[in-house]
C-alpha cells in the first residue's frame, strides 16, 4: 500500500516555509494503519530484536504496534519529568534551544537489541538522543524504523553507522 497518500501536508506550519507531514490522517485508514505498521515491523522479525522503543508521542503509536507485531516489549522514550521511575536522559540540540529524552533505568537489559522506532526523521537529532540515552541503559540499537523521512535533512546520515540499519517506508522531498 502507498501510505504518502494518506498522509495530509500542511504547508507553513508551525511556521512559514515548513511543510508538515500529518500522519493522523493516515491514523483514520485501518488498512494504512496496518500496513504501516507491517512495513516498519516486517524486516525485523524473527526474533533478531529483543524490544521496541518508541519515541514520544507518535513514536508511542507505532512503536507500540510494532512490538505486539513482533512480540516483545516496548520501551517509552519520554520527555523529561514523564516517566515515574528512576531515569537515565539525554540532552540534545534543536533548531532554536534543546531539549531532553529519558527512560527508565530499568526498562531495557544490558545487551538487549533494540529497534527504535517513530512516525518521522528529519535532522536525525531527537533519535540520536533517543540511541545515546538507549545505549546508556546497556541496550543496542540494530535498527531505526520511520514512517517518514525527509532525506534532504540529513538524518539517515546522522543515524547511519556501528551496522545499524535504518529503514523508512516514505519520503518526502524538502522540508
Amino acid at each position: 500500500m502507498d501510505i504518502k497518500r494518506l498522509i495530509r501536508t500542511i504547508p507553513d506550519h508551525p511556521k512559514p516555509g515548513i511543510q508538515f507531514r500529518d500522519i493522523t490522517t493516515l491514523l483514520l485508514d485501518p488498512a494504512g494503519i496496518r500496513s504501516a505498521v507491517t512495513q516498519l515491523a516486517e524486516p525485523f522479525g524473527g526474533g533478531q530484536i529483543q524490544k521496541v522503543a518508541g519515541v514520544e508521542a507518535r513514536g508511542f503509536i507505532f512503536g507500540l504496534a510494532v512490538a505486539m507485531e513482533l512480540d516483545v516489549g516496548f520501551v517509552p522514550i519520554r520527555k523529561p519529568g514523564k516517566l515515574p521511575w528512576e531515569t537515565v536522559g539525554e540532552d540534545y540540540e534543536l533548531e532554536y534551544g534543546t531539549d531532553r529524552v529519558e527512560v527508565h533505568r530499568d526498562a531495557i537489559q544490558a545487551g538487549e537489541r533494540i529497534l527504535l522506532v517513530d512516525d518521522l526523521i528529519a535532522t536525525g537529532g531527537t533519535a540520536a538522543a533517543a540511541i545515546r540515552v538507549i545505549e546508556r541503559v546497556g541496550g543496542m540499537v540494530d535498527a531505526c524504523a520511520f514512517v517518514i523521512e525527509l532525506p534532504d535533512l540529513g538524518g539517515r546520515s546522522r543515524l547511519e553507522g556501528n551496522g545499524r540499519r535504518i529503514l523508512s517506508i516514505c519520503s518526502f522531498e524538502g522540508e
